[in-house]
């Protein structure tokens, strides 16, 4: 299929060669063209410009774009839209005054939702995530990182990372999945931690593993959770498998996670909220992106990450949904984006860059998704008619998408 989009307002992140990632005042850089056109042919990009080049194309299906912007779909490189159920009673609690550890610590949180995901059968979690997925792609994501984590035993685990892969088959969505069994210590380990470690090295690994369900490992390293040591323990188990660490780290606390993520060359380190001076030293100069979930802060009433810290201090950000039944129960990197703004003190350029191009980095597909350049993929947000850019952030309570193109297909 060949896709012409003619009379774009403005065609946003047009970077002829893309970069990997931006960091720093680059991030601040937006380039984009106006009035332009943008020819998408099969699965991805072809060419674009102004459109006083606008090419002949008679083959070409042919969108007209007039008042309305074009940019990348969304890269959102965090996210555990694979569980069972819902946990609105816990929402209720904390309402009441219970905060996210204490609902833990009386067997809610991450076990809660681990015990529902236990007894759902695959074809049922499924078609729960199916819905999501179907829901997310149609807020503008083009591209997702999927979790394991509410599984904590073997089967379970297992279950969570072959619906993940089954998703990405049906629905064409590049997934990129991650092993996360050490998210809590399961009730039955409770008195023995290493010996749940212990399970996850022997055990889960080599079974994901063996059935290549996973691009990435992670650990949720936190007081109370997994300290540095387990978590440098899982890490290096996982090195012979070829999994790439992506870490959960300071959401309450720093602990040293930091630190650990770049000595194990970890693609990312997310959450943040908690940002130390030794922690933006040992990111510098290293290959480990932050990632901000800003949607978990709004949700759980805790600090957000301090985005324009660490942008201010040369490094690059992603932004990602983080989205999850118990702390952030939203895909929308529409809100996300506006957080990033309102709360973070993002500028619309920085968070956009965030959201594309540092969200494809936080995946490991800098080569294919995150801006408009040729021969990357022809995932593609189409606005509704909005005056500038910067309205996709100030109205972040409206709509704004027109249409999804999702591998050169308009949806």
């Amino acid at each position: 299929m060949t896709l012409l989009l003619t009379n774009i307002k403005e065609l946003l992140q047009v970077r002829p060669e893309a970069p990997e990632k931006l960091s720093g005042a680059a991030m601040g850089e937006l380039p984009t063209l106006k009035n332009a056109w943008l020819l998408c042919e099969d699965d991805h990009i072809k060419s674009f410009g102004t459109m006083e080049q606008l090419p002949e194309v008679p083959e070409a299906i042919v969108i007209d774009c007039f008042g309305k912007m074009v940019l990348p779909s969304w890269c959102d490189s965090h996210t555990h839209l694979v569980y069972a159920g819902n946990r609105e009673q816990e929402f209720v609690d904390r309402i009441n005054g219970l905060t996210y550890q204490e609902i833990a610590a009386k067997g809610g949180g991450i076990v809660n939702s681990a015990a529902m995901l236990q007894k759902t059968s695959e074809e049922e979690l499924y078609a729960q995530s199916a819905i999501r997925l179907e829901e997310v792609i149609d807020l503008g994501t083009g591209a997702i990182e999927i979790k394991s984590g509410y599984g904590l035993t073997t089967e379970a685990e297992l279950k969570m990372l072959r619906v993940a892969k089954r998703l990405e088959n049906a629905y064409g969505i590049t997934v990129r999945r991650t092993f996360l069994g050490a998210h809590a210590v399961p009730k039955e380990f409770k008195e023995n931690k290493q010996g749940y470690i212990d399970l996850i090295i022997n055990e889960m690994l080599p079974n994901v593993a063996e059935e290549q369900l996973a691009h990435y490992v992670d650990a949720f390293c936190e007081s109370g959770y997994f300290s540095v040591e387990d978590t440098e323990q899982i890490l290096e188990a996982a090195q012979p498998y070829g999994l790439i660490p992506k870490i959960h780290v300071n959401q309450f606390n720093s602990i040293g996670g930091v630190a650990l993520g770049v000595a194990q060359n970890a693609l990312s380190v997310d959450h943040l909220e908690v940002v130390t001076s030794q922690d933006i030293e040992a990111l510098k100069n290293s290959n480990t992106m932050p990632v901000a979930l800003p949607s978990c802060s709004f949700f759980l009433g805790i600090p957000y990450t301090p985005g324009r810290q660490l942008i201010d201090a040369g490094l690059p950000l992603a932004l990602a949904t983080d989205y999850n039944p118990g702390s952030s129960p939203t895909g929308n990197m529409n809100f996300v984006v506006a957080s990033a703004c309102i709360k973070m003190n993002l500028t619309p350029e920085e968070a956009i860059n965030a959201a594309t191009i540092n969200g494809a980095y936080a995946m490991g597909l800098s080569d294919t998704h995150g801006s408009i350049t040729a021969g990357k993929k022809a995932n593609l947000i189409i606005t509704k008619e909005i005056p500038s850019y910067g309205f996709l952030p100030y109205a972040f309570g409206s709509n704004l998408i027109d249409h999804i193109i999702l591998n050169g297909k308009q949806l």
